[in-house]
């Protein structure tokens, strides 16, 4: 079983940079294909990117594909988004999640354990 404890949300101005980090216990993080996602009011939670438990493979949401960058630090069992550029539409709760399986996955259901979600406000 794995806990993931997201932190580093917060209030922010427009174009400006942060990064999230969802450290993980219980279980080496290796072993788990890892996600972020977000969840902004009236929209639905979806993946902006994962990677792979090696760390050889990720995918970006076109969304922020340039701006928000997925990293892995294993031997930390911790998981990064780096966040550049960042837009008021960028407003959401950010969560980390794991996934038993190998492959890269945007789809929710393919997550086992999630984090506990971190807010994000973007001010303009």
């Amino acid at each position: 079983h794995v806990q993931l404890v997201v932190s580093g949300g917060r209030l922010v101005q427009s174009g400006v940079s942060a990064r999230l980090s969802c450290v993980a216990s219980g279980s080496t993080l290796r072993s788990y294909t890892m996600g972020w996602f977000r969840h902004a009011p009236a929209k639905n939670r979806y993946c902006l990117a994962a990677i792979r438990g090696s760390g050889d493979s990720t995918y970006d949401a076109d969304s922020v594909k340039g701006r928000f960058t997925i990293s892995r630090d294993n031997a930390e069992n911790t998981v990064y988004l780096q966040m550049n550029n960042l837009k008021p539409e960028d407003t959401a709760v950010y969560y980390c999640a794991a996934s038993r399986g190998p492959r890269l996955e945007s789809r929710s259901l393919a997550y086992d354990y999630w984090g506990q979600g971190t807010q994000v406000t973007v001010s303009s």
